[in-house]
């Protein structure tokens, strides 16, 4: 009996041994499979200022944004913040004018990265470019309200709807036939590109105009300001970033374009300001857009240049103009 127990524990003594060898064997030779180093947590395996995670990364490109010059101030303003931001120094960020129909034409062509614009895509693609318009992805950044305006000395503050419509389309062609001055009236009109356009059209005459003879065309809003601001008779239309002293700025059917006034409702003649990327962002253009939509951007930026954070609006506004409150 003795002798047999003594065998026994020979036999089992030698498989525990046997099975130690084997394991020692796989752990020498080898390497985890796949979905082990993939459950691996890299915090685990090393400290972390040992092993920096990949979105920690420093980014760098550049960024070209063309198109709408009422929206051109707060992207150059914001541009110039962004890249001073050390986290964004290896980011370059190049901004444009040209009209909102430039912008969204170049962004859609792939010549540029942001198409900035007063209007929807859907209003310059329409028919056989309508999947111009399905391609981009709309960034809304702020609101814009837009005013008409005149060189100081016609002696009108205020112009109805009809009034206006009358004087761009010229029926109207002297200040004195709407309360003003004895003055030959001087239209500064913008290209049929230009979103400013298309929105002071839509939302301040309800219809669109023909560029009438003698009538001046500019598309930078800056040159539009001087040629109002020093051309006798002069009227034109601008956003509000660019109100000042300088041009009589013109209330509408009574109501003066202020940011209460167009959050509420009252005054009609505003637009979203757009940021069209072709498709989703690319990591660096997001990281723009993300700083762009940044509290401390909307608050400072935003509001200094006399746009409207999207937020503060208590209404909202569809492509087809039908209005709903918040």
């Amino acid at each position: 009996m003795k002798k047999s127990m003594t065998l026994l524990m020979t036999v089992v003594l030698g498989l525990t041994l046997a099975a130690c060898g084997s394991n020692n064997g796989n752990n020498a030779n080898g390497a985890a499979s796949p979905s082990e180093s993939a459950s691996a947590s890299p915090s685990a395996s090393a400290p972390a200022s040992e092993s920096p995670s990949p979105s920690a990364e420093k980014l760098t490109g550049s960024i070209l944004a063309t198109g709408s010059s009422a929206l051109q101030p707060l992207v150059e303003q914001v541009a110039q913040k962004f890249m001073a931001e050390e986290e964004y120094s290896g980011i370059t960020v190049q901004v444009q004018g040209g009209g909102s129909g430039t912008g969204l034409t170049q962004v859609s062509d792939g010549q540029a990265d942001i198409g900035n614009s007063d209007i929807f895509a859907e209003e310059k693609f329409k028919d056989a470019d309508a999947p111009k318009a399905a391609e981009l992805v709309d960034h809304q950044v702020a609101v814009v309200g837009m005013a008409a305006v005149a060189h100081p000395e016609v002696g009108v503050d205020n112009l109805t709807k009809q009034q206006l419509v009358d004087i761009f389309t010229g029926k109207i062609t002297n200040w004195k036939d709407v309360g003003g001055a004895d003055q030959e009236i001087v239209i500064i009109n913008r290209p049929s590109s230009s979103g400013t356009r298309k929105t002071f059209e839509t939302y301040a005459l309800g219809t669109t105009t023909e560029d009438l003879p003698g009538s001046i065309q500019q598309d930078s809003s800056g040159t539009v300001h001087k040629l109002v601001a020093e051309t006798p008779g002069a009227i034109s239309y601008l956003a509000l970033s660019y109100l000042d002293d300088k041009i009589q700025v013109l209330k509408y059917d009574g109501v003066e374009p202020t940011v209460e006034n167009i959050t509420t409702g009252k005054f009609p003649v505003w637009a979203y300001e757009h940021m069209y990327t072709k498709g989703e962002p690319n990591p660096v253009v997001k990281a723009f857009l993300d700083y762009m939509m940044s509290e401390e951007v909307q608050n400072t930026d935003v509001t200094e240049l006399n746009f409207i954070p999207v937020t503060s609006m208590q209404i909202v506004r569809d492509i087809d103009g039908n209005i709903t409150q918040k």
